[in-house]
């Protein structure tokens, strides 16, 4: 019972996976004023959103498609191979059906596009976690 108490109030683990450092730092910001979530890392490439999200173990990824060495289409199959456990949102500025097709086809929780971030991200992750 106290494990179960412990999980839901410790803070949803978040990694971010954008290589546009001032985009990342900016949803990073958006996360500190939420004490129910912690964005435990940052990734600059699909490539390493796979590599963190073994180490760290997130909760959630928020992972962005379009990405250099590995899309985040692929890091998001590639994670959820190896954590089915694992939710990745994905975070794009295309709202195409193919793209939403894509993301969805590789096992991502849910899609948001970056145009509406700041209104619906904390809702968006609290969702996928959960809570």
């Amino acid at each position: 019972m106290k494990a179960a108490a412990a999980k839901l109030e410790s803070p949803i683990r978040v990694l971010i996976a954008d290589d546009h450092r001032l985009f990342a730092e900016a949803l990073e910001a958006i996360l500190a004023g939420e004490s129910s979530i912690e964005v435990v890392g940052r990734a600059r490439n699909g490539s390493e959103a796979l590599e963190l999200a073994l180490e760290l173990e997130p909760d959630v990824v928020l992972m962005d498609i379009s990405m250099p060495v590995m899309d985040g289409v692929e890091a998001t199959r590639r994670i959820r191979q190896t954590r089915p456990d694992a939710c990745v949102l994905m975070l794009t500025c295309s709202n195409a059906t193919a793209d939403v097709d894509r993301s969805r086809g590789a096992g991502a929780a849910g899609y948001l596009t970056k145009d509406r971030i700041a209104s619906e991200l904390v809702d968006a992750i609290l969702e996928a976690a959960g809570r």
